[in-house]
């Protein structure tokens, strides 16, 4: 019997043991394309993404293209991603889309089919999600990743400050709303965390909150973005991420394009920060 292929979860803890807990944003900003020498259109855009699967396929332990600095070009920027994640899962490098992606009933469907199914030009490893019409219309999504052995990172506590007063709302039984995301979340992670395996259900938390949801039965992997250039550091990663400490992957973008465009000093930053994120 041919053994059972790993899932997501799995395959990014065991990443993240190889190369370090770090999450590297592909974040083609207008103003870094232009830091770069390159021009704010569809062939500067392709040439950045280029250096950076070069940079980070074989260093990074995950790579997060920022959809919409590629959605902006219209179809010419769909198809540099679509390149560029074909060419990190050719060098078998783990990708999540960061896409945000969120509706009910065929519309989520085809969100799910887009980003994870197995024909489409656009699948990634995984995709960030928005649970803010119900973590129950997520399920679509939760399908596809279960069919297909990739993943989902749920937002469940972002730290914009928009975002922060509705998140800590607490419900009737006292959760937070953030804290009930985690929870929903841990109960697709069940059938997986029940038999000692990562489940393929992961979330989104800043790293710059300080009073984060409790992860400790989520039993998936987390996303904490605002690491570096936002302020939050590799102290504040092991804090919120204490009881899982080898799922939680920092999320560092700018403090690590700001040393490109060259792909050795790309390369060494990426090394030197995954290094806070090794123990």
């Amino acid at each position: 019997m041919a053994p059972t292929p790993k899932g997501f979860g799995q395959r990014l803890l065991e990443a993240g043991q190889e190369r370090g807990r770090l999450c590297v944003g592909i974040d083609p900003h207008p103003h870094l394309l232009q830091a770069w020498g390159l021009s704010n259109d569809a062939a500067g855009l392709r040439e950045f993404s280029r250096i950076c699967v070069e940079a980070f396929a074989d260093t990074a332990a995950l790579v997060k293209p920022q959809v919409a600095f590629f959605e902006r070009y219209g179809s010419q920027g769909f198809a540099v991603l679509e390149e560029t994640l074909e060419d990190l899962r050719s060098a078998g490098c783990l990708t999540v889309a960061d896409a945000k992606r969120g509706d009910i009933g065929s519309t989520m469907a085809g969100y799910a089919d887009a980003w994870l199914a197995e024909d489409s030009p656009l699948r990634a490893d995984a995709v960030t999600v928005s649970p803010y019409l119900g973590v129950g219309a997520l399920g679509p999504v939760f399908q596809v990743a279960k069919a297909t052995g990739r993943g989902v990172f749920v937002l469940a506590a972002t730290s914009n400050p928009e975002a922060i007063e509705l998140q800590s709302t607490k419900r009737e039984d006292s959760r937070s709303i953030a804290q009930w995301i985690v929870d929903e979340c841990a109960q697709y992670n069940s059938a997986l965390s029940d038999v000692g395996s990562v489940g393929n259900v992961g979330v989104v938390v800043g790293a710059t909150l300080t009073q984060p949801p409790v992860l400790n039965q989520l039993h998936g992997p987390v996303l904490l973005p605002g690491v570096g250039a936002q302020g939050a550091s590799a102290q504040d990663v092991e804090k919120i991420t204490e009881s899982a400490p080898e799922l939680g992957f920092a999320n560092v973008s700018r403090a690590v394009l700001n040393a490109g465009p060259n792909v050795a000093d790309l390369q060494k930053a990426v090394r030197e920060t995954a290094a806070e994120f090794t123990n």
